[in-house]
């Protein structure tokens, strides 16, 4: 008891807001139970809350806000945040991936130069 006490004033120290956490909204905890199987980048073999799929690297901050608000006021649905998420993690790894790929052939071709840099010492000596 003495625990849950200390909490509490430490969340109120914190500020009004830390109040809410505990108490979850009902949309936060359908994203946050509903899992997505995207098989693409490190999500690949692993099923994925919506929620952590909104929160991840592939998801710029604007268009998961935007998401979020459209959700939380019942213009989209779950299958439509589910739809467009997916798409947007399955979209943005294939580039990634596809950047992946175009700069590695770009790395081998550089290995060149650095001998061709080696060749003008010999060019030196002369």
């Amino acid at each position: 008891i003495t625990v849950k006490s200390s909490n509490q004033d430490t969340v109120t120290a914190a500020g009004e807001e830390g109040e809410d956490p505990p108490k979850e909204e009902p949309w936060e905890t359908t994203l946050k139970n509903t899992v997505v199987d995207i098989e693409v980048g490190e999500f690949r073999g692993h099923k994925v809350s919506l929620w952590d799929l909104l929160h991840c690297h592939y998801i710029p901050e604007e268009n998961r806000k935007e998401l979020l608000e459209l959700y939380e006021a019942g213009e989209l649905t779950l299958e439509q945040v589910k739809t467009v998420v997916s798409t947007i993690v399955t979209r943005a790894a294939a580039a990634a991936a596809e950047r992946a790929e175009l700069a590695a052939p770009v790395n081998e071709p550089r290995a060149e130069p650095a001998a061709t840099e080696a060749e003008p010492t010999p060019l030196h000596r002369d």
